[in-house]
């Protein structure tokens, strides 16, 4: 297994050592023979880290055209255009039948080969939107830790590259040797949830809603009653399809869904602050029961309130 990991001037230490420490880790526990990692630049010349750290025992993109997987860790964090050289070496290598992986930033110089058009790729929830605006031909999806497609995989924000790895190692080595990497890495060998529950979604300020405001402020103070769209409406004193158009347009969705977004969002906070029972939560967000509470909560972010609270809340004596 030919591995070649691509370096910059500026990459992070972390984003670099990922596809480094996991398949270097097979080869030290003796999983299988050749999984050494070699790093490389587009001159062959060393690097110098986000950190500050040089660099020098790199390869030159000669490498490329031997490799089985070609992991692109990451990219500069102001997303500069991605140099025909390498766009055209990655498409290459794709060719080639080498494997092909973009890591955190690391989807968008292959998003920009063109390898993935008509596909669905992943990237750091922050960065979704650029993506889709640079590259209509794909489809980001905004929540997975990553999407394999076989030939081409991309994941999400940063330690998530960890996650992307270990799908390689499984896929080529199978589930055992995947947990025992991971075990020896002291990570889970294959996280639930997605990036959805490590976004954070602000509540939009009232002065930025107009004449919506107080509407929007005492349903946010009121998130444990019914709050149906008649509801809303009352309060504001418009009618059903009038408030259903302005809600719309003031806040990019509709009523219904606001509210549920809210709910979610207040339940992850007491989730993460309070030792509230999941039951006393469901109550206090307004979900008519403990299983739709948790239904709602795991279409969201792919989690359940127990896991996320055990992930999230800090820990207690």
């Amino acid at each position: 297994m030919r591995i070649v990991v691509h370096a910059f001037d500026g990459i992070t230490m972390f984003h670099l050592a990922t596809p480094l420490m996991v398949f270097g880790e097979v080869g030290r526990l003796g999983l299988a023979d050749g999984w050494d990692p070699v790093v490389w630049t587009e001159d062959g010349r060393g690097v110098r880290t986000a950190e500050g750290l040089r660099v020098d025992d790199v390869s030159g993109p000669e490498v490329v055209e031997e490799a089985d997987l070609v992991v692109l860790p990451s990219w500069p964090s102001d997303l500069p255009p991605t140099d025909a050289a390498l766009t055209d070496r990655i498409r290459a290598a794709q060719a080639r039948g080498s494997r092909i992986a973009g890591l955190c930033l690391g989807a968008f110089p292959v998003v920009d080969s063109g390898i993935l058009d008509g596909r669905d790729v992943v990237t750091h929830w922050g960065a979704v939107e650029e993506l889709a605006h640079r590259r209509p031909d794909v489809t980001v999806t905004p929540a997975a830790l990553y999407r394999d497609h076989g030939d081409v995989l991309t994941s999400a924000g940063t330690a998530s590259a960890i996650d992307a790895c270990l799908s390689i190692v499984r896929s080529h080595l199978g589930s055992a040797a995947a947990a025992t990497v991971a075990r020896h890495l002291v990570v889970a060998p294959h996280r639930d949830g997605d990036q959805a529950q490590y976004v954070d979604r602000p509540i939009p300020e009232a002065g930025g809603v107009g004449d919506l405001g107080p509407t929007i402020d005492w349903a946010l103070a009121h998130l444990d009653a019914h709050l149906s769209v008649e509801d809303l409406a009352g309060h504001a004193g418009m009618s059903r399809r009038n408030f259903t158009r302005r809600f719309t347009e003031v806040t990019g969705t509709t009523p219904a869904r606001w509210v549920l977004t809210r709910r979610l969002d207040e339940a992850r906070r007491l989730l993460e602050t309070t030792t509230s029972s999941i039951s006393h939560i469901a109550d206090a967000c307004g979900f008519s029961s403990v299983v739709t509470f948790r239904q709602n909560f795991a279409a969201a972010f792919s989690t359940t309130p127990t896991s996320y609270r055990r992930r999230f809340a800090p820990s207690r004596p």
